[in-house]
């Protein structure tokens, strides 16, 4: 397992390794030595050439003045692009020992490898002027661009504005940055490597799982076993849209439970007759003794927002004792009808928005959930005692005391009826006895390398919800070992 960490908690960090004695100038120092490093390797792979260190006036442009002075020491043929006026007195103390050549203005020549050292951590604002002019110089020169811990544009929540450095590769310091994953993180900053320079980090991040991670929640079955042992399923849904109810519980059918059941309405029950014929199908009116004896149940894939789902809601919320996701309509009428409910839940809960969804549930604006998802999420897990899983392109998952950065996923998911396929794999893994913040995490991993496998297969643009749970199989055998 791997760990993702705020910019606000990198730059604590850096403090607390300043304070116990470490140099704030070593710190540069060090991360200059790392930057030089993957510059000079990235000259070795484009055959030479000269590089270019685009440098503000912060500490990010000090670890570019520390490469290029490290590299022109070298022998290697590389420039620093300057524009700042001011400097910070650690950047302007390595700008004094650099005696390279210095650009005052933006060149018309070529570089094999340009290094963006303009902000890092520490953009507070968009960038405009100059600065956007010399992102915009970056991104249209056709060289390979090495980005210096963030890409020069990109927010602490992961979006990029309308100047951002698009990079091919980020060498980040000291630790993994969570903005480097989240929203377009993962598509500004290419290839991620983390440089180790003496910054030890704390307890806070988010948990990146790895293969391994989820491989431990999917044991290794003894022959003597059966279906009683993993389980059952419940998933209520349908009666707005039908398709919602099958993805579902395909999905289910492939997450390891012992049983599937699919409750639909009355009026759905007739079409859904032989649709899945390894799933339990039974119609569905009210609560009852056999739905609430379910391990977990997922409720809203489809079922459309009414008063009566918000009273079937209420009713699982303070009498059922399992695992309960709650998707779809199952958030949509909790928003229009009240939260509050969710404060007196007597078993475990996990919603399971996207970010409209969660505007829709909490109130804030879509811009200002993405501008910082981990925060938004944790605020609500905590508030609320549940487990929410915000989904995105990485989506983000949280309990309030521990989070986690969902690594996997595709354009390939970006379909309707991804999130039922979702449901219904959560709703799986809980029934088999999985603690609800590692299911929606095995989950997620699972899904998203579904989908990418879907894309591996179809490309990224023909795949629609079946074809992903058709890849489930393949996804738990590449993380599993053949389990």
């Amino acid at each position: 397992m791997k760990y993702a960490y705020s910019n606000d908690q990198m730059r604590r960090f850096d403090e607390a390794a300043i304070a116990s004695g470490t140099p704030s100038r070593t710190l540069m120092e060090r991360a200059g030595e790392a930057l030089a490093r993957a510059v000079k390797e990235a000259l070795a792979r484009t055959g030479g050439g000269d590089a270019l260190f685009v440098c503000g006036g912060g500490n990010n442009g000090g670890d570019g003045f520390v490469a290029a002075r490290i590299l022109h020491k070298a022998g290697e043929d590389v420039a620093v692009l300057c524009l700042a006026k001011k400097f910070s007195p650690d950047c302007a103390a390595v700008k004094a020992k650099y005696k390279g050549e210095v650009l005052g203005r933006i060149p018309r020549r070529r570089y094999a490898v340009i290094a963006d050292c303009l902000f890092g951590t520490g953009l507070t604002r968009p960038p405009e002027g100059e600065s956007a002019a010399l992102i915009a110089f970056i991104n249209g020169s056709g060289a390979h661009v090495i980005a210096c811990d963030l890409p020069s544009g990109l927010s602490a929540g992961g979006i990029a504005g309308e100047a951002c450095v698009r990079a091919d590769e980020t060498v980040t310091m000291g630790q993994r940055k969570a903005a480097l994953l989240l929203s377009d993180g993962a598509d500004m900053a290419g290839e991620v490597s983390v440089a180790e320079i003496g910054i030890p980090a704390a307890e806070g991040g988010a948990e990146v799982w790895e293969d391994g991670d989820v491989a431990r929640l999917f044991p290794k079955r003894p022959s003597n076993t059966h279906k009683g042992s993993y389980g059952t399923a419940c998933l209520l849904a349908g009666s707005a849209y039908s398709g919602a109810a099958f993805l579902a519980a395909g999905a289910c059918l492939r997450s390891g439970a012992g049983y599937t059941k699919l409750c639909v309405p009355p009026k759905l029950y007739p079409h859904a007759v032989g649709k899945l014929p390894a799933a339990v199908l039974r119609e569905y009116q009210a609560l009852d003794g056999d739905i609430l004896a379910a391990n977990a149940i997922a409720a809203g894939m489809g079922a459309g927002v009414s008063e009566l789902l918000y009273v079937h809601l209420t009713e699982l919320l303070s009498t059922y004792t399992g695992t309960l996701i709650l998707d779809a309509d199952a958030l949509n009428t909790l928003a229009a009808y009240g939260t509050e409910v969710l404060k007196q839940h007597a078993c475990n809960v996990i919603l399971t928005p996207h970010p409209k969804e969660f505007s829709r549930l909490t109130g804030q604006s879509v811009a200002a959930i993405l501008s910082d998802p981990v925060g938004a999420a944790q605020a609500f897990a905590a508030q609320f005692g549940v487990t929410v899983l915000l989904k995105n392109n990485r989506s983000v998952i949280t309990d309030g005391a521990r989070t986690a950065i969902n690594p996997t996923g595709s354009p390939a998911l970006a379909k309707g009826g991804s999130g039922d396929v979702l449901s219904g794999l959560l709703a799986g893994t809980c029934a088999r006895g999985v603690a609800p913040f590692e299911a929606a995490c095995a989950a997620s991993y699972l899904l998203g390398r579904a989908g990418e496998i879907a894309a591996q297969t179809w490309g990224e643009y023909a795949p629609d919800a079946a074809d992903v749970i058709a890849c489930i199989a393949g996804a738990q055998r590449s993380v599993c070992g053949g389990r």
